[in-house]
């Protein structure tokens, strides 16, 4: 990673907190050549002194004093463990005075401090997690306790300094007990939280993330309760190891993807963007993973065991997440590798406990090779005595979790300080994940999982299918076997390759199509094994879904079967789950697994060098696949069209969702004696990735090619997301493969005999050639002439004559907008996190508000974009005040204006300036709601339906001015702030929509005040002009578009 300019300089790092995770945030960051100094206030012994790191007395809970402290000694960045310190918004407080910081708001950071709030949130934004209801009165927390039909026997409390109280009660008169003990002398506050207890295996996911991409980490398992078999009071933690063996790859992204992601995303919606580390408690339950609490930091002891597996440089990871480029610096973490950790805690721990008894063999415990992080300990006299509840957590990484467990329990043999506490046990559960695998338990012919019930129940007949020899029907249970020598080998090396589908399996789903994506499963895989010249022998496939639908997986099965016939491979078998709990109903998740074989003597290809001069050869594409989804979803929801539309071009009379879901080209059975005549020097499969990179992998640095677009035919759906997408030759060449579906290297002369070969069977063409190296470092690879490519195979209508007047430049600039607030612009983070896409047509150059220090500004300045603070209370008159907005609106040469919780009433004469440049947004339906409140009125009416509305801004509203409408159905049990939180999402996704429509050109505003489409918009989304309703007419009538 390239830091910036103003990190060229080693940092002096400040890193608050007294704890283990807070002397292993030190030790990490330490090991950073970037790093000259880590203090740690107030630190232990463990942190005072040790090379790079030293404690500080910095009083850290006056914050004032912190941020002259990290002024007076050039403190570069700051690290806060203590989540009290972060509710307490020292990290905006830092921030503020320009103190480079690491870890969320005092907003966001509620989701750790405020249980209530955190339930909430989950609940407004369906992400599952223990049934839970807040209290005031202790008489009403019990009722509800004894008539709940489900165990509210978790108690939750929050007291002084964010301390929180947690009880797990054995019964519901214990749990009764625990409510009038914890409110009784108020120490814990006013509120608890009575919650289900919920039963299932326990994990902690953790991830850094910048507010916009997350970045997980391994799941790690801790152990809270004080002694072995997990009796004894709640901890902190006694222990903890990672990775927790055996969970499978699919929960992890399921996890990643519905949770974690989903949290950070809300965050951002709700205009609380979340920066640092995250980590959730999950619970695996029998229906399915949920939510028990959120940490705002690194747990303890998680921390000890996550970050000794983190292969990058801590401090660059963290610059990372600060700048917001994680997405450019994602972590790396040691494989086959697992940490365990072990507490050693105070006689009396976690009630009253003694202090000041001297620790002993430390020196021993580190010559064994482990990591010994500091919590409650201190320095007397020059000797080591306990100051604290948990003293010690010893860290061991070793190869495997069995003799990570061994050397962790050397080392805390060899320490000793008088009563000293800790278990032998940890790790033992993840002993037993290892013989039982966490995710999918297989028994005979059924699929069993801990998030839902066993499913495949149909008894199933051999499906082994067709024509390879060697093959054999399954024997007793998922066996299947296969025959090399009778499949015609002497000396074969075998090749394997496991693939899904990503983004394209969503969009089958939605459009029930379901009969392409078997052949494009068997493709990806076939092709994979065959760029490294290996025969398809046998296939099998994974199908795990949140309901079965037996028509869907037989669609499925038969067309995996006709795509082995047509490679020649063998289909051995399947495996199919349905997990209730991880997928809901009608959503599902394929995965493919195929081995080939090729001869020992004849695996030449890539291991000869490309030279100068040598040829490419491109073969056909059928399509799109792999990365390229992703943006087409986003262009669609942006250009507010949908999958059956029709499709673009000379397509017939196909959907655009027929031509996105057509299957990738297998090129095994005619391609196979090309790659094994020793003719081709290597292949590459442009599959997951795009044109450039995908060529990139055949071409040994420093060497570089050039192509010529013109020599190849590019299907015309590559033209139209060229244009709808308003994408630059570089985004189209890095992101799809443009008409390409393999590439083969050849020797120049041997070019032309290797094209005809495979143009017998493909439609192949000779698309580029090896040129000189790449003086600047890596593998530089052009595509000359791909707009004018792009025009020849347009239809008329889709690209004019005025796209090759532009070669070099993206289709059309981005509209400059500036977004002006007054501290409450909900829709702000919407806005800008929208005009990053590759698709966006409009570009945040301004945030202007009219109050100052509001955290808005400061979300603006993180992502670069550039503030204004125009006070209206410095005008002498409106007219005044909005001129000086207008001045600095020509200086950033602005073209549209959003209103994003702009609190001020705008003048005539700026009005009818920006007529047709102003958007704002309205949490109704129109007729706007001038008085009153609009969810209250919603709400009163009776209608089943209210909404929000997008709208040009004008000197009188008109309902004719509307731009995009989302609706939102009111429930019977909705409240004004419930309502109201769901039309402020509704507004998150509904502005930038609209957004997008007037910044393309799509709408506009006419001379008469009413917002007219473009007939090129009209014919593609709405095939006819749409009225806006009345409010007699809000009944819900199906899918309603403006």
């Amino acid at each position: 990673m390239i830091l910036g300019l103003h990190r060229l300089m080693a940092d002096r790092v400040l890193v608050i907190g007294s704890g283990g995770r807070e002397h292993a945030l030190a030790w990490k960051l330490a090991q950073s050549p970037h790093v000259k100094q880590v203090f740690v206030a107030p630190g232990n012994a463990g942190t005072a002194d040790n090379g790079k790191i030293s404690n500080s007395a910095v009083l850290v809970s006056n914050h004032t004093i912190v941020t002259q402290f990290c002024k007076d000694h050039n403190i570069g960045l700051v690290l806060v463990g203590q989540e009290a310190l972060l509710a307490a918004g020292i990290i905006d407080d830092l921030r503020a005075a320009g103190v480079r910081c690491f870890g969320p708001s005092a907003k966001a950071a509620q989701l750790a401090s405020n249980t209530s709030f955190a339930k909430a949130f989950l609940d407004r934004h369906g992400i599952p997690t223990a049934r839970w209801k807040a209290f005031t009165n202790p008489q009403e927390a019990c009722r509800f306790i004894i008539s709940t039909d489900f165990p509210a026997r978790v108690v939750r409390a929050r007291g002084p300094a964010a301390r929180k109280e947690v009880t797990i009660a054995a019964s519901k008169e214990e749990a009764c007990r625990a409510v009038q003990e914890v409110m009784q002398d108020r120490m814990f506050g006013e509120m608890v939280v009575i919650e289900e207890l919920l039963q299932g295996e326990e994990l902690s996911c953790l991830c850094f993330t910048d507010g916009v991409t997350v970045a997980s980490m391994p799941p790690a398992q801790a152990h809270k309760r004080l002694l072995d078999g997990d009796q004894g009071p709640n901890t902190g933690g006694m222990g903890a190891y990672c990775p927790v063996p055996q969970v499978p790859e699919v929960l992890l992204e399921k996890i990643n993807d519905a949770i974690l992601q989903h949290v950070v995303d809300s965050m951002r919606q709700e205009g609380a963007a979340y920066v640092g580390v995250l980590q959730t408690g999950l619970m695996l339950t029998k229906d399915g993973v949920k939510i028990l609490n959120f940490k705002c930091q690194f747990g303890d002891p998680q921390c000890q065991v996550i970050l000794p597996l983190l292969k990058n440089d801590f401090y660059e990871v963290i610059q990372a997440i600060i700048d917001g480029k994680l997405c450019s610096f994602m972590p790396a973490w040691s494989e086959n590798t697992t940490a365990v950790c072990v507490v050693m805690a105070s006689p009396g721990y976690p009630g009253d406990y003694d202090k000041g008894l001297e620790v002993t063999g430390l020196l021993q415990a580190k010559e064994l090779g482990l990591e010994v992080f500091h919590a409650g300990t201190t320095l007397k006299d020059g000797r080591v005595v306990t100051s604290g509840g948990r003293v010690l957590s010893i860290t061991a990484v070793k190869e495997d979790l069995m003799k990570a467990l061994g050397e962790v329990n050397r080392g805390v043999a060899a320490i000793h300080f008088k009563g000293a506490t800790y278990r032998k046990d940890i790790g033992h559960r993840g002993i037993r994940l290892l013989r039982h695998s966490l995710g999918l338990i297989y028994k005979e012919r059924h699929v069993e999982a801990v998030t839902g019930d066993v499913l495949f129940h149909q008894p199933e007949t051999s499906i082994v299918s067709g024509t390879r020899s060697g093959s054999h029907s399954e024997v007793g249970g998922f066996a299947g076997f296969f025959d090399l020598k009778a499949s015609g080998y002497d000396d074969p090396i075998l090749v394997s390759q496991t693939k899904g589908l990503g983004p394209k399996l969503q969009i089958a789903q939605v459009c029930k199509r379901h009969d392409t994506i078997g052949q494009d499963l068997v493709a990806m895989c076939v092709n994979a094994i065959l760029a490294q010249g290996a025969e398809p022998l046998f296939f099998l496939n994974y199908f795990a879904c949140g309901k079965l639908d037996v028509e869907v997986t037989e669609t499925i099965k038969e067309g995996i079967a006709e795509a082995c016939r047509n490679a020649g491979c063998a289909f051995l078998g399947r495996e199919v789950a349905e997990l209730t709990g991880t997928y809901s109903s009608g959503v599902y998740d394929l995965a493919g697994f195929v081995v080939g074989a090729a001869e020992r003597g004849q695996m030449l290809l890539g291991l000869q060098r490309a030279d100068e001069e040598d040829v490419l050869i491109g073969l056909a594409s059928s399509g799109i696949h792999g990365r390229g989804f992703s943006i087409i979803k986003k262009i669609l929801l942006m250009s507010s069209l949908h999958y059956s539309s029709p499709a673009p071009g000379s397509c017939g009379d196909k959907t655009l969702g027929d031509i996105l879901l057509t299957p990738a080209k297998m090129y095994s059975p005619s391609l196979l004696p090309v790659l094994r005549s020793g003719h081709v020097k290597a292949c590459a499969f442009i599959a997951e990735e795009g044109l450039l990179e995908g060529i990139s992998r055949i071409l040994p640095e420093p060497v570089s090619a050039v192509l010529d677009a013109l020599s190849w035919k590019i299907p015309e759906i590559f033209c139209w997301l060229y244009k709808e997408g308003n994408l630059s030759e570089e985004e189209m060449a890095q992101t799809f493969n443009c008409g390409i579906g393999a590439v083969l290297l050849v020797q120049k002369e041997l070019a032309q005999h290797v094209l005809k070969d495979i143009q017998k069977h493909e439609e192949a063409w000779l698309i580029g050639k090896v040129v000189a190296p790449c003086h600047t470092g890596g593998s530089d690879i052009k595509v000359e002439n791909l707009l004018e490519a792009l025009q020849l195979s347009s239809p008329q209508h889709l690209l004019s004559d005025a796209v090759v007047e532009s070669q070099h430049q993206p289709r059309r600039n981005k509209v400059k907008v500036a977004v002006l607030i007054s501290g409450t612009g909900t829709n702000l983070a919407a806005l800008i996190s929208y005009a990053k896409e590759p698709g966006s047509c409009a570009r945040v150059v301004l945030v202007i508000s009219n109050k100052s220090g509001v955290e808005e500004l400061r979300n603006a300045a993180r992502a670069g974009i550039p503030t204004r603070v125009i006070d209206h209370k410095l005008y002498g008159s409106r007219s005044e005040f909005d001129s000086t907005i207008d001045r600095v609106l020509e200086e950033f040469a602005v073209e549209l204006i959003c209103l994003s919780g702009f609190m001020r009433i705008l003048s005539s004469p700026f009005l009818r300036k920006w007529k047709g440049k102003i958007l704002n947004t309205s949490p109704s339906l129109f007729p706007q709601i001038k008085d009153g409140n609009a969810h209250e009125q919603a709400l009163q009416s009776g209608f089943k339906v209210t909404g929000c509305t997008v709208h040009f801004v004008l000197e009188e509203s008109s309902p004719k001015a509307v731009i995009h409408q989302e609706l939102v159905s009111v429930k019977a049990d909705d409240t004004e702030e419930t309502l109201s939180e769901r039309v402020k999402e509704a507004e998150c996704r509904a502005f930038p929509i609209a957004l997008q429509l007037v910044a393309s050109g799509a709408v506009q505003l006419g001379a008469d005040g009413k917002a007219y489409w473009k007939q090129e918009s009209q014919n593609l989304c709405l095939q006819e002009e749409v009225c806006t309703p009345s409010p007699l007419a809000l009944e819900p009538q199906g899918n309603y578009v403006v």
